[in-house]
Protein backbone atom coordinates (compact mmCIF):
# COMPACT_ATOMS: atom_id res chain seq x y z
CA UNK A 1 0.00 0.00 0.00
CA UNK A 2 1.34 3.44 -0.93
CA UNK A 3 2.26 5.70 1.97
CA UNK A 4 -0.18 8.36 0.74
CA UNK A 5 -3.02 5.90 1.21
CA UNK A 6 -1.79 5.24 4.71
CA UNK A 7 -1.60 8.95 5.44
CA UNK A 8 -5.24 9.29 4.42
CA UNK A 9 -6.20 6.46 6.74
CA UNK A 10 -4.64 8.27 9.69
CA UNK A 11 -6.57 11.45 8.92
CA UNK A 12 -9.69 9.75 10.24
CA UNK A 13 -11.17 8.18 13.35
CA UNK A 14 -8.42 5.77 14.37
CA UNK A 15 -10.37 3.19 16.33
CA UNK A 16 -8.75 1.30 19.21
CA UNK A 17 -10.89 -1.84 19.63
CA UNK A 18 -11.28 -3.46 23.04
CA UNK A 19 -10.13 -7.02 23.62
CA UNK A 20 -13.02 -8.90 25.28
CA UNK A 21 -12.35 -11.78 27.65
CA UNK A 22 -14.29 -15.01 28.11
CA UNK A 23 -15.37 -16.39 31.48
CA UNK A 24 -12.23 -18.52 31.71
CA UNK A 25 -10.05 -15.42 31.26
CA UNK A 26 -8.97 -16.11 27.68
CA UNK A 27 -9.56 -13.75 24.77
CA UNK A 28 -13.17 -14.12 23.62
CA UNK A 29 -12.55 -14.50 19.90
CA UNK A 30 -16.21 -14.62 18.89
CA UNK A 31 -17.06 -11.45 20.81
CA UNK A 32 -13.91 -9.76 19.49
CA UNK A 33 -14.84 -10.47 15.90
CA UNK A 34 -18.43 -9.33 16.48
CA UNK A 35 -17.21 -6.02 17.91
CA UNK A 36 -14.89 -5.56 14.94
CA UNK A 37 -17.78 -6.16 12.54
CA UNK A 38 -19.84 -3.60 14.45
CA UNK A 39 -17.10 -1.01 13.97
CA UNK A 40 -16.72 -1.80 10.29
CA UNK A 41 -20.47 -1.75 9.70
CA UNK A 42 -20.58 1.57 11.55
CA UNK A 43 -18.23 3.16 9.01
CA UNK A 44 -14.88 2.87 10.78
CA UNK A 45 -12.03 2.46 8.31
CA UNK A 46 -8.90 2.45 10.49
CA UNK A 47 -8.43 -0.16 13.21
CA UNK A 48 -5.65 -0.43 15.80
CA UNK A 49 -5.44 -3.89 17.35
CA UNK A 50 -3.24 -4.05 20.45
CA UNK A 51 -3.70 -0.45 21.45
CA UNK A 52 -4.06 0.69 25.03
CA UNK A 53 -7.86 0.38 24.88
CA UNK A 54 -7.19 -3.19 23.72
CA UNK A 55 -5.13 -3.79 26.91
CA UNK A 56 -1.85 -4.20 25.05
CA UNK A 57 0.23 -4.45 28.20
CA UNK A 58 -2.04 -7.09 29.75
CA UNK A 59 -1.91 -9.44 26.75
CA UNK A 60 0.59 -12.26 26.30
CA UNK A 61 2.64 -12.26 23.07
CA UNK A 62 0.60 -15.10 21.55
CA UNK A 63 -2.61 -13.25 22.41
CA UNK A 64 -1.37 -10.09 20.72
CA UNK A 65 -0.54 -12.11 17.61
CA UNK A 66 -4.00 -13.71 17.64
CA UNK A 67 -5.68 -10.31 18.03
CA UNK A 68 -3.70 -8.99 15.05
CA UNK A 69 -4.60 -11.99 12.89
CA UNK A 70 -8.29 -11.83 13.79
CA UNK A 71 -8.46 -8.10 13.04
CA UNK A 72 -6.82 -8.41 9.63
CA UNK A 73 -9.03 -11.36 8.73
CA UNK A 74 -12.25 -9.77 9.96
CA UNK A 75 -11.52 -6.48 8.22
CA UNK A 76 -11.05 -8.29 4.92
CA UNK A 77 -9.73 -5.17 3.21
CA UNK A 78 -12.52 -2.94 4.52
CA UNK A 79 -10.16 -1.07 6.84
CA UNK A 80 -6.51 -0.12 7.15
CA UNK A 81 -4.89 -2.03 10.02
CA UNK A 82 -2.47 -0.23 12.35
CA UNK A 83 -1.01 -2.77 14.79
CA UNK A 84 0.26 -1.74 18.20
CA UNK A 85 3.81 -2.97 18.94
CA UNK A 86 6.24 -2.23 21.74
CA UNK A 87 8.28 -3.44 24.71
CA UNK A 88 11.98 -4.10 24.00
CA UNK A 89 13.33 -3.62 20.48
CA UNK A 90 13.50 -7.35 19.53
CA UNK A 91 9.93 -7.91 20.76
CA UNK A 92 8.65 -4.85 18.88
CA UNK A 93 10.49 -5.84 15.70
CA UNK A 94 9.15 -9.39 15.89
CA UNK A 95 5.61 -8.07 16.34
CA UNK A 96 6.04 -5.61 13.47
CA UNK A 97 7.27 -8.36 11.15
CA UNK A 98 4.36 -10.54 12.21
CA UNK A 99 1.99 -7.66 11.43
CA UNK A 100 3.51 -7.37 7.96
CA UNK A 101 3.30 -11.12 7.34
CA UNK A 102 -0.32 -11.13 8.49
CA UNK A 103 -1.29 -8.41 6.04
CA UNK A 104 -1.44 -5.32 8.25
CA UNK A 105 -0.60 -1.93 6.78
CA UNK A 106 1.07 0.00 9.60
CA UNK A 107 2.41 -0.33 13.12
CA UNK A 108 1.91 2.05 16.00
CA UNK A 109 4.93 2.01 18.29
CA UNK A 110 3.88 2.31 21.93
CA UNK A 111 5.82 4.70 24.13
CA UNK A 112 9.04 3.02 25.32
CA UNK A 113 8.58 1.36 28.72
CA UNK A 114 11.84 2.23 30.41
CA UNK A 115 12.70 4.43 33.40
CA UNK A 116 15.48 6.19 31.49
CA UNK A 117 14.57 7.54 28.06
CA UNK A 118 16.93 9.96 26.33
CA UNK A 119 15.88 11.88 23.24
CA UNK A 120 18.56 10.30 21.07
CA UNK A 121 17.68 6.88 22.51
CA UNK A 122 14.05 7.52 21.59
CA UNK A 123 15.14 8.09 17.99
CA UNK A 124 17.29 4.95 18.00
CA UNK A 125 14.43 2.85 19.39
CA UNK A 126 11.95 3.92 16.73
CA UNK A 127 14.50 3.84 13.93
CA UNK A 128 15.36 0.20 14.70
CA UNK A 129 11.70 -0.76 14.42
CA UNK A 130 10.98 1.34 11.33
CA UNK A 131 14.03 0.04 9.45
CA UNK A 132 13.04 -3.56 10.20
CA UNK A 133 9.74 -3.13 8.32
CA UNK A 134 10.35 -0.61 5.52
CA UNK A 135 7.22 -1.79 3.73
CA UNK A 136 4.95 -0.74 6.61
CA UNK A 137 3.88 2.70 7.70
CA UNK A 138 5.13 3.52 11.20
CA UNK A 139 3.37 5.75 13.73
CA UNK A 140 5.16 6.72 16.96
CA UNK A 141 2.89 7.09 19.97
CA UNK A 142 4.22 10.13 21.84
CA UNK A 143 3.34 10.64 25.49
CA UNK A 144 6.63 12.17 26.62
CA UNK A 145 6.32 15.96 27.11
CA UNK A 146 10.12 16.29 27.22
CA UNK A 147 10.63 15.03 23.66
CA UNK A 148 11.42 17.79 21.17
CA UNK A 149 9.98 18.13 17.70
CA UNK A 150 13.52 18.23 16.32
CA UNK A 151 14.02 14.60 17.34
CA UNK A 152 10.93 13.51 15.46
CA UNK A 153 12.16 15.45 12.43
CA UNK A 154 15.42 13.52 12.73
CA UNK A 155 13.55 10.22 12.78
CA UNK A 156 11.43 11.23 9.80
CA UNK A 157 14.49 12.19 7.77
CA UNK A 158 16.04 8.77 8.39
CA UNK A 159 12.88 6.70 7.94
CA UNK A 160 10.47 7.68 5.14
CA UNK A 161 7.97 5.07 6.35
CA UNK A 162 7.34 7.06 9.55
CA UNK A 163 4.18 8.59 8.14
CA UNK A 164 2.21 9.82 11.12
CA UNK A 165 2.28 10.59 14.81
CA UNK A 166 -0.13 9.75 17.60
CA UNK A 167 0.43 12.73 19.88
CA UNK A 168 -0.87 12.17 23.40
CA UNK A 169 0.63 14.91 25.53
CA UNK A 170 -2.31 16.79 27.12
CA UNK A 171 -1.18 20.27 26.14
CA UNK A 172 -2.64 21.83 23.00
CA UNK A 173 -0.13 24.69 22.91
CA UNK A 174 2.78 22.28 23.23
CA UNK A 175 1.32 20.15 20.44
CA UNK A 176 1.09 23.15 18.11
CA UNK A 177 4.76 23.98 18.64
CA UNK A 178 5.94 20.38 18.52
CA UNK A 179 4.15 19.71 15.22
CA UNK A 180 5.69 22.75 13.61
CA UNK A 181 9.16 21.98 14.93
CA UNK A 182 8.91 18.41 13.63
CA UNK A 183 7.28 19.26 10.31
CA UNK A 184 3.58 20.01 10.14
CA UNK A 185 3.25 18.69 6.59
CA UNK A 186 5.81 15.89 6.91
CA UNK A 187 3.60 13.78 9.21
CA UNK A 188 -0.07 13.11 9.66
CA UNK A 189 -0.94 14.38 13.13
CA UNK A 190 -3.36 12.22 15.08
CA UNK A 191 -4.84 13.60 18.30
CA UNK A 192 -3.89 10.71 20.56
CA UNK A 193 -6.08 11.71 23.49
CA UNK A 194 -9.27 11.02 21.55
CA UNK A 195 -12.46 13.08 21.26
CA UNK A 196 -11.98 15.30 24.33
CA UNK A 197 -8.83 16.84 22.82
CA UNK A 198 -9.70 16.51 19.14
CA UNK A 199 -11.22 19.99 18.59
CA UNK A 200 -8.26 21.79 20.20
CA UNK A 201 -5.69 19.64 18.38
CA UNK A 202 -7.47 19.96 15.02
CA UNK A 203 -7.29 23.74 15.42
CA UNK A 204 -3.50 23.36 15.61
CA UNK A 205 -2.97 20.93 12.74
CA UNK A 206 -4.25 17.46 13.62
CA UNK A 207 -6.35 15.76 10.95
CA UNK A 208 -7.31 12.56 12.76
CA UNK A 209 -7.98 11.35 16.29
CA UNK A 210 -7.85 8.06 18.13
CA UNK A 211 -10.94 6.73 19.86
CA UNK A 212 -11.94 4.15 22.43
CA UNK A 213 -15.43 5.61 22.67
CA UNK A 214 -15.98 4.52 19.06
CA UNK A 215 -16.37 0.95 20.35
CA UNK A 216 -19.62 2.09 21.95
CA UNK A 217 -20.89 4.62 19.42
CA UNK A 218 -19.22 4.79 16.00
CA UNK A 219 -21.84 7.34 14.97
CA UNK A 220 -20.79 9.92 17.56
CA UNK A 221 -17.09 9.61 16.75
CA UNK A 222 -17.74 9.98 13.04
CA UNK A 223 -20.08 12.93 13.65
CA UNK A 224 -17.26 14.74 15.42
CA UNK A 225 -14.79 13.86 12.65
CA UNK A 226 -17.07 15.17 9.90
CA UNK A 227 -17.67 18.41 11.81
CA UNK A 228 -13.95 18.96 12.38
CA UNK A 229 -13.13 18.23 8.76
CA UNK A 230 -15.65 20.91 7.77
CA UNK A 231 -14.26 23.38 10.30
CA UNK A 232 -17.62 23.32 12.05
CA UNK A 233 -16.39 23.66 15.62
CA UNK A 234 -19.81 24.47 17.14
CA UNK A 235 -21.14 21.10 15.94
CA UNK A 236 -17.98 19.31 17.06
CA UNK A 237 -18.38 20.84 20.51
CA UNK A 238 -22.01 19.70 20.66
CA UNK A 239 -20.67 16.15 20.32
CA UNK A 240 -17.99 17.01 22.90
CA UNK A 241 -20.68 18.09 25.35
CA UNK A 242 -22.61 14.89 24.77
CA UNK A 243 -19.65 12.62 25.50
CA UNK A 244 -18.10 14.77 28.22
CA UNK A 245 -19.25 12.82 31.28
CA UNK A 246 -18.30 9.47 29.76
CA UNK A 247 -14.79 10.71 29.05
CA UNK A 248 -14.51 12.31 32.48
CA UNK A 249 -15.21 8.92 34.04
CA UNK A 250 -12.50 7.39 31.86
CA UNK A 251 -9.96 10.09 32.73
CA UNK A 252 -10.55 10.17 36.49
CA UNK A 253 -7.76 9.13 38.88
CA UNK A 254 -5.06 9.14 36.26
CA UNK A 255 -7.24 7.23 33.76
CA UNK A 256 -7.50 4.26 36.13
CA UNK A 257 -10.81 3.22 34.57
CA UNK A 258 -10.07 4.26 31.00
CA UNK A 259 -10.75 0.87 29.45
CA UNK A 260 -13.05 -0.26 32.25
CA UNK A 261 -15.66 2.37 31.41
CA UNK A 262 -15.68 1.39 27.74
CA UNK A 263 -16.10 -2.29 28.58
CA UNK A 264 -18.83 -1.48 31.10
CA UNK A 265 -20.71 0.43 28.40
CA UNK A 266 -20.37 -2.49 26.00
CA UNK A 267 -21.50 -4.91 28.71
CA UNK A 268 -24.57 -2.78 29.40
CA UNK A 269 -25.45 -3.11 25.70
CA UNK A 270 -24.94 -6.89 25.81
CA UNK A 271 -21.95 -6.79 23.45
CA UNK A 272 -19.22 -8.32 25.62
CA UNK A 273 -18.35 -9.14 29.21
CA UNK A 274 -17.07 -6.37 31.47
CA UNK A 275 -14.03 -8.44 32.47
CA UNK A 276 -10.74 -6.58 32.49
CA UNK A 277 -7.24 -7.65 33.49
CA UNK A 278 -5.08 -6.28 36.31
CA UNK A 279 -3.73 -3.77 36.99
CA UNK A 280 -7.04 -2.32 35.76
CA UNK A 281 -10.24 -3.28 37.57
CA UNK A 282 -13.94 -3.71 36.94
CA UNK A 283 -16.09 -0.68 37.60
CA UNK A 284 -17.65 -0.50 41.09
CA UNK A 285 -21.38 -1.26 41.24
CA UNK A 286 -22.22 2.33 42.13
CA UNK A 287 -20.86 3.64 38.82
CA UNK A 288 -22.26 1.00 36.49
CA UNK A 289 -25.75 2.47 36.24
CA UNK A 290 -24.40 5.86 35.21
CA UNK A 291 -22.32 4.36 32.41
CA UNK A 292 -25.24 2.25 31.21
CA UNK A 293 -27.51 5.30 31.13
CA UNK A 294 -25.01 7.25 29.05
CA UNK A 295 -24.39 4.43 26.57
CA UNK A 296 -28.09 3.66 26.28
CA UNK A 297 -28.78 7.15 25.00
CA UNK A 298 -26.21 7.12 22.23
CA UNK A 299 -26.70 6.18 18.57
CA UNK A 300 -24.82 3.24 17.09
Amino acid sequence: MEFETLRAALADVVAIPVTPFAEDGSVDTAAHRALLRRLLDGGVRTLTPNGNTGEFYALAPEERRAVTEATVEEAGGRAVILVGVGHDVPTAVEAARHAHATGADMVMVHQPVHPYVSESGWVDYHRAIAEAVPELGVVPYIRNPLLSGARLAELGAACPNVVGVKYAVPDAARFAGFARDAGLDRFVWVAGLAEPYAPAYFASGATGFTSGLVNVSPALSLEMLHALRAGDYPTAMKVWERIRRFEELRAANGSADNVTVVKEALASLGLCRRAIRPPSRELPDAARAEVAAIAGGWPI
